[in-house]
């Protein structure tokens, strides 16, 4: 084959690139192109990923160069451009990596409908959505089934990098643009560095000083000992085959394993039911409440319970929020305030740098009781959750500084010290036990 095409997308790397070895492998020459789809700016664009995005596109492009090529960089549809592409080089060869979102299988299909002869190849996740599916079933509706069967299933070797690509003469390489000219000017100031090199090198220093403590420390807020590598595997800027082979086996590695198994059982179960973005994957007969104001106190971590507040104010500032703050956040949210998860999910994706669209939208239904919880309904109690998760209250105090000068786990209860309440922070909006009765009764269960 004399040329052909790489379409990246969420696989922003060089190494153990499935689309990327196998089109260097079948051609003489290769265009790595990547298309800033405007539609995808525009529905997905939030200013942290967006910047984020120009880290690992310019990295990519530093990789490429080292190899004799350059990403091609173009704006606009993703299909036409490919096929523009296609046709100024003389191909019709397009490698890509599979994925698992209905915007993702419409591009695929395009690209087919318009002449183009599409190779997908696995990349996106350990074992692809849909190798792995239950007697009786086409795919997997509860976690630990999956766990069992992902654990022992054999997976592909790893692929190392092209040590040189030969791209076709007279192809414009074209610009990447700067953040702010792809409306990334509002993005937070303490991101991630994007990009293959820095996820790389937080995978081994992270597995050399934090995997061991995994296990005991990640639920720890205030010690913030889980990897932050999911910014790095949502963009593919770092193999999620290659983080669980570097991984697996070392002192304390289980648990962190089995997020890497969740990662990829939300994203079949995606794949498995495209509507799961936004449709509920198990109807409760929720009838959501509106409550503007309500709503606005939660995403401006004003709610008047603490560890709520610092989750929500840590990802305002970071683009980020421990696991542990999410899980109880999102359940603030859906159950203590009864509003509808995709809000929440929502605010989410605006903020999050790691906001992929199978783990926000499923782990939000995991918590709202309409996913793959098999207890949906479930309530977290945020102030028992922050004194057994924060028990010195450090994490609260980062991030709330109005409860700065409360010692201790005082912190997570300022509305029991009554005159020595601190000043302009907010009582609680609502009352914990109210919050549930009332959950409970929209959902027509009996009791507490």
């Amino acid at each position: 084959m004399r040329a052909a095409i790489v379409l990246f997308t969420r696989d922003l790397r060089v190494y153990d690139n499935p689309a990327l070895a196998a089109a260097c492998e079948a051609a003489e020459r290769v265009v790595p192109l990547f298309v800033l789809d405007d539609a995808v700016l525009d529905r997905f664009g939030a200013p942290n990923r967006i910047a984020f995005l120009v880290d690992a596109l310019r990295d990519l492009d530093s990789s490429l160069r080292t190899r004799g090529a350059a990403l091609a960089v173009r704006r606009g549809d993703a299909v036409a451009e490919t096929v523009r592409v296609a046709r100024e080089v003389g191909t019709a060869v397009v490698f890509l990596a599979e994925d698992v979102s209905a915007y993702a299988e419409r591009r695929e299909r395009r690209l087919v409908e318009a002449g183009l002869d599409v190779r997908a190849l696995p990349g996106v996740t350990v074992v692809p959505p849909g190798q792995l599916v239950p007697t009786g079933g086409d795919h997997f509706a509860v976690f630990t089934p999956f766990w069992n069967r992902w654990r022992v299933e054999a997976r592909r070797a790893l692929l190392g990098s092209p040590a040189a690509i030969r791209m076709p003469a007279g192809v414009d390489p074209g610009r990447i643009p700067g953040p702010e000219e792809l409306g990334a000017a509002g993005a937070s100031r303490d991101l991630p560095r994007g990009g293959e090199s820095e996820g790389r090198r937080r995978l081994r220093v992270w597995t050399d000083t934090g995997l061991a403590e995994y296990a005991e420390q990640r639920d720890d807020l205030a010690s913030d000992a889980t990897s932050r590598l999911s910014p790095y595997l949502h963009l593919g800027c770092l193999s999620a085959l290659e983080v669980l082979e570097w991984t697996s086996g070392r002192p304390g590695a289980e648990d962190f394993v089995r997020q890497l198994c969740w990662r990829d059982f939300n994203h079949q179960l995606l794949a498995a039911r495209p509507d799961a973005a936004r449709a509920d994957l198990r109807a409760r007969g929720d009838l959501w409440r509106s409550d503007e104001e309500a709503l606005a106190a939660w995403r401006d971590g004003r709610t008047g319970y603490p560890l709520v507040d610092a989750g929500m104010r840590q990802l305002r500032a970071e683009g980020f929020m421990h696991n542990r703050a999410r899980l109880v956040t999102a359940s603030f949210l859906a159950k203590h305030l009864y509003l509808d998860w995709r809000l929440g999910a929502d605010h989410f994706a605006s903020l999050l740098v790691d906001g992929d669209l199978a783990n926000n939208a499923l782990n939000w239904q995991w918590v709202a009781g309409t996913g793959a919880d098999t207890r949906p309904n479930r309530v977290f109690n945020p102030t028992r959750q922050a004194r057994r998760y924060d028990p010195s209250g450090d994490y609260v105090r980062r991030w709330v500084p109005e409860l700065g000068h409360l010692e201790g786990a005082a912190v997570h209860e300022p509305w029991r010290l009554g005159v020595l309440a601190p000043p302009g922070y907010p009582a609680p909006i609502v009352e914990h036990d109210a919050a549930v009765r009332r959950f409970r009764a929209a959902r027509g269960l009996s009791g507490r």
